[in-house]
């Protein structure tokens, strides 16, 4: 009997309602075909509405109309004046329906009341009331405070949304005195590309995108058209640019071939890991061809390009702009990183290096696009700093057709401060400063922001500290992490609460049950990832009533607050509940309306957004000014850029980064660079894990829903389009490879690496490259829903080592080589 068997049982009959619903609400299209002519007029008197809201399926934040029909979601549309969706969804939008309606939905809190653990042992779950719920977490976190011991206990997050939910995160954090409330995720994902762009511009954020005025997009790594957010703004995006006159060239740098790819003007098919390489050599080219931004990078005293392969170069002979350290990076660097040398590390032609240079450096203007594809092997953060250079070189910075920051949201202010609840425990957490659990900001991990993969590790150390209690929400570890079986054994002996609306791997070994609603059913303020920079953010709001005895994680953790002794109880009491979170921040709008009329919270849950365009900045040949109110007429000043725009020690795009020379020490000893070239973007070998002769790629697929798709059948049957993965994962390895190995097409096949092994289903894919195999990451559930186990593929992260950049934290899941064998 599966672990999840027994605990169904308890719930089976209130899941029944909710699969009869879901029926409902999905059939209502076959349903009314089928109805006789008298059935027809009476549904015409159906009660309907829509609601604007916010979709969860990726980060996008696209706006959404819900359709409820006599108190059922029936549809789900992209909102037509909505800046992201405008009027249109990715296939993944739709499945809120199924998600809301999933029958495999916890309805109400539970405790469990077998203390053993495992994948194989039944937690027998049993229903609780929410007062018993909380009052059992309440009363473990008295105890862990009166005990000195407030820094055991933690939250552990996936995506939080925004100020509504992990905003709340930091107050909590400092009122109760843990410094792990608040461990986030993004370890896992994009760490590295912000690390690299803090170490060169001084904003560790997300870029923005002026993609529809860029005349050329160098993709590395970044799957436009796959999963790169907004994914529904890049389909319509992609439209304009392949249409419009002059049509956007793009080339995409990835390991196979991907929709993206396969669209593209080119595809360059690089060797995992030396993306770096690559990009090292394009700046060879831009610079000894003249084809740098003179207007923004500066230029030789006396004109003449003085820039020659091999030759170093007299810093005095170059005025820099907007940039510094050229000439150092050029005589450290760049002088030898010539096409003939990045051939040999990348396997791709010369004559492809030096075409691509000379194009990305001609065709104006161009930007160079990079995430988590080319940053997820240990030498992550020094391949960022070598592709965002190139940004630099041609002068994307802020420029027309070029790439931003983000600007905030004008919100207003909460009406109660935390400093103003702190009691002494809280005072005294803050004064001692005890490290997390995940050792961030310590000596051995003094640059990274985040490193969830290193909680359970840490924990069964007990370095620094053993856990006592951890909340999870928005995440499932024992499923996503590398070598996610370690949580397995970590979460033993932790008291664990899981807050997913569903059951996953991590519920199994949960103590506590508390579900969330689905994002349809919760209130929340949405603010935009990086979009095109000027201000957005959405609302998400109730489209129908908690279909189960469901809460809303921040008014779980309001309530927990109230369980507090202490002044904190009473901060908690003032906020009240989300909503009054959401209508305090909507004050801020009274004094900046947005361009769509929403000055209140009333109108912001009216229309769903609030926006300001334009994006107030802009560089001009080599000069910054800001919008008037008509124009970009308003010159700054460069403490004017220093202060909003290039946030550098020098005020500049540093070559030769200070922020990196800080921790030079630290890098020596960990990366192996030279203390007086570690600020220096070049070419840093990556270290491959692993006694196998293939590498291993787990990519996003554009239907990987936040993490809940896997249990949603018809967005399994369309999961791996690419390879015709309908119901099933697929192992897609080059024909050449697989029959090498006398392995055919559709044979089953054993993937091992030096953690273990599971199994998948071979397909021939010639768009791979013949050292590469490539498994989606999203398959191979065991607890996560009926749809959702196996589908015959296991889960990735049981063969990925836990092995990390040392500078960003961020995973090297890239950087992993396997063997594949007939099973």
């Amino acid at each position: 009997m599966s672990t999840l068997d027994s605990t169904r049982r308890e719930f089976l009959k209130a899941t029944t309602v909710a699969g009869a619903a879901a029926t409902a609400a999905v059939g209502v299209g076959a349903t009314g075909l089928m109805s006789k002519p008298d059935e027809a007029h009476a549904a015409a008197a159906i009660d309907t509405k829509i609601v604007k809201s916010t979709c969860h399926q990726c980060p996008a934040r696209c706006g959404i109309d819900v359709r409820v029909e006599d108190g059922k979601v029936t549809g789900i549309t992209g909102t037509l004046d909505h800046p992201i969706s405008n009027g249109k969804l990715c296939p993944k939008g739709p499945l809120g329906v199924y998600m809301l309606y999933d029958p495999d939905r916890h309805t109400g809190p539970m405790k469990r009341t077998n203390p053993a653990k495992g994948r194989d042992v039944d937690p027998k779950f049993v229903p609780i009331t929410w007062d018993e719920a909380l009052d059992t977490l309440g009363k473990r976190l008295n105890t862990l405070r009166e005990k000195g011991e407030a820094h055991r206990f933690s939250i552990t997050l996936g995506r939080g949304w925004g100020n509504s939910d992990d905003g709340q995160l930091g107050p909590f954090s400092a009122m109760y005195g843990s410094p792990n409330v608040g461990l986030g995720h993004s370890s896992l994902c994009s760490d590295a590309s912000k690390k690299a762009k803090s170490a060169l511009d001084g904003n560790y954020a997300y870029n923005s995108y002026d993609y529809r005025n860029a005349n050329y997009l160098l993709f590395f790594g970044a799957a436009f058209l796959e999963a790169y957010r907004p994914l529904n703004n890049n389909l319509q995006t992609w439209g304009h640019i392949r249409t419009k006159a002059p049509k956007t060239k793009v080339t995409v740098v990835d390991i196979r071939l991907t929709t993206t790819g396969a669209a593209a003007d080119h595809l360059l098919m690089i060797k995992p890991g030396t993306d770096g390489a690559l990009a090292l050599a394009i700046a060879h080219v831009l610079l000894t061809e003249g084809l740098w931004d003179k207007k923004f990078v500066g230029d030789f005293v006396d004109g003449k390009n003085l820039f020659k392969t091999g030759e170093t170069l007299d810093p005095a002979s170059f005025k820099d702009k907007w940039t510094k350290d050229l000439i150092a990076w050029w005589n450290a660097e760049l002088k030898d990183r010539t096409p003939a040398w990045a051939a040999e590390i990348t396997t791709i032609p010369e004559k492809l290096i030096l075409a691509t240079a000379r194009e990305f450096g001609t065709t104006k203007p161009a930007m160079a696009v990079f995430e988590r594809g080319a940053t997820t092997c240990t030498n992550a953060t020094y391949n960022g700093l070598a592709i965002h250079s190139l940004n630099a070189l041609v002068g994307a910075f802020y420029a027309k057709g070029g790439l931003g920051n983000q600007m905030s949201v004008p919100f207003g202010k909460l009406p109660v401060k935390p400093e103003d609840f702190m009691d002494d425990i809280a005072k005294a957490a803050a004064a001692k400063k005890m490290p997390r659990i995940d050792r961030v900001k310590t000596a051995y991990l003094p640059m990274a922001s985040n490193q969830w993969q290193e909680v359970a590790k840490n924990h069964l150390a007990g370095n620094p500290y053993k856990m006592d209690t951890m909340v999870f929400w928005l995440t499932n570890p024992i499923f996503s992490g590398p070598e996610c079986k370690v949580w397995e054994e970590a979460l033993k002996d932790i008291f664990v609460v899981d807050t997913s609306p569903f059951p996953s791997e991590t519920s199994v070994f949960a103590d506590l049950i508390l579900p969330d609603h689905t994002y349809l059913e919760r209130w929340n303020d949405c603010p935009t990832y990086p979009f095109q920079g000027w201000p957005m953010v959405n609302i998400r709001q109730p489209a129908v009533k908690p279909i189960h005895n469901t809460m809303a994680f921040t008014d779980v953790l309001i309530e927990l607050g109230k369980r507090i002794n202490g002044p904190m109880s009473d901060y908690y009491k003032a906020i009240g509940n989300t909503e009054n979170i959401l209508r305090a921040l909507a004050k801020g709008f009274e004094t900046s309306p947005g361009d769509n009329g929403v000055n209140s919270f009333e109108s912001w849950v009216e229309k769903g957004v609030w926006y300001k365009k334009p994006y107030v900045y802009r560089q001009i040949d080599g000069e910054f000014y800001q919008w008037d109110g008509e124009d970009y007429r308003k010159p700054m000043t460069p403490e004017d850029v220093k202060a909003k725009l290039l946030k550098t020690d020098s005020g500049k795009f540093e070559f030769k980064s200070s922020y990196l020379e800080h921790y030079a020490d630290f890098i020596q000893q960990r990366v192996g660079v030279a203390a007086d070239r570690v600020g220096f973007p070049q070419w840093v070998a990556p270290k491959y894990t692993g006694k196998g002769d293939l590498f291993f790629v787990t990519p996003k697929t554009p239907m990987h829903a936040e993490g809940r798709s896997a249990n949603i059948p018809n967005a399994v049957s369309i999961y791996q389009p690419n390879v015709g993965g309908r119901g099933q994962m697929y192992l897609e390895i080059n024909p050449k490879t697989a029959q090498a190995r006398g392995i055919k097409d559709g044979d089953r096949v054993k993937i091992s690496s030096d953690i273990g092994s599971i199994t998948a289903q071979a397909r021939y894919f010639p768009g791979a490259r013949p050292d590469t195999v490539v498994l989606p990451f999203g398959f191979g559930h065991w607890a996560h829903g009926r749809w959702a186990k196996s589908r015959n593929s296991g889960n990735v992260s049981e063969i990925i080592p836990n092995v990390s950049d040392p500078i960003s934290g961020l995973t090297s899941n890239y950087g992993v080589l396997v063997t594949v064998e007939k099973a």
